[in-house]
């Protein structure tokens, strides 16, 4: 099980979300996306996040190297693990529900809380809102394009989207985060925390690492 623990950056509240990653570079806690748990999904794009938290967000900038871009979902709430995507799954410690906050590369989100995979409550469009998003791809919806590629993703995620008191931060929750691929030419399931399951599968809790405040 992995350990992080996330750094309080008050200055990041000040910010426009464009301007974030040059504080996060020097400010905030950086983790790599590199554990690979199936043997037959063996690609691994370059995936780091830096997180850090200012008064009311959680802030998580990603920054992605690798084969092919696709991003044919352009609404918030529709699927985007088949597009260039990038995920956040957490847990408070006394609670069974869990909630998944999945962008493609353009920032479209799909985002829910529930006890498993199946049972699930689908953000509003209020709650959507919410999250605020900067991405360096222009945002709007394409087939894959081939060949190497760069992008970056900042997301701030207000603690109360988690079911948290951000005046009020528990000392831990359980979390892990995840980069994925499904139907690009190059499919991958790649995780902070690993995953002992004998397939991919991300909507395990029991699996999550620990995200301490």
């Amino acid at each position: 099980m992995k350990i992080l623990k996330v750094p309080y950056v008050p200055a990041l509240d000040g910010l426009d979300l464009k301007n974030v990653a040059e504080l996060m570079e020097t400010e905030a806690l950086r983790q790599s996306i590199d554990v690979i748990n199936w043997d037959e999904y063996a690609y691994k794009p370059v995936t780091v996040f830096d997180i850090a938290r200012g008064g009311k967000d959680l802030y998580v900038h990603y920054f992605v190297r690798g084969l092919s871009l696709r991003a044919v979902a352009d609404d918030d709430g529709e699927f985007v693990h088949p597009d260039s995507c990038v995920e956040f799954f957490m847990r408070r410690k006394d609670n069974l529900y869990y909630t998944n906050f999945e962008f493609n590369c353009i920032g479209t989100c799909l985002a829910a809380r529930g006890s498993n995979r199946n049972e699930r409550t689908p953000f509003t469009p209020d709650e959507y809102k919410k999250i605020r998003r900067y991405t360096t791809v222009q945002r709007e919806a394409f087939a894959e394009k081939k060949g190497i590629r760069e992008w970056e993703l900042t997301v701030a995620i207000p603690f109360e989207l988690m079911g948290l008191d951000a005046s009020n931060l528990p000392d831990m929750i359980r979390g892990n985060f995840y980069k994925c691929a499904d139907a690009t030419a190059n499919p991958h399931y790649v995780t902070w925390s690993p995953i002992n399951l004998p397939s991919p599968d991300y909507h395990c809790p029991e699996h999550f690492g620990e995200i301490r405040f």
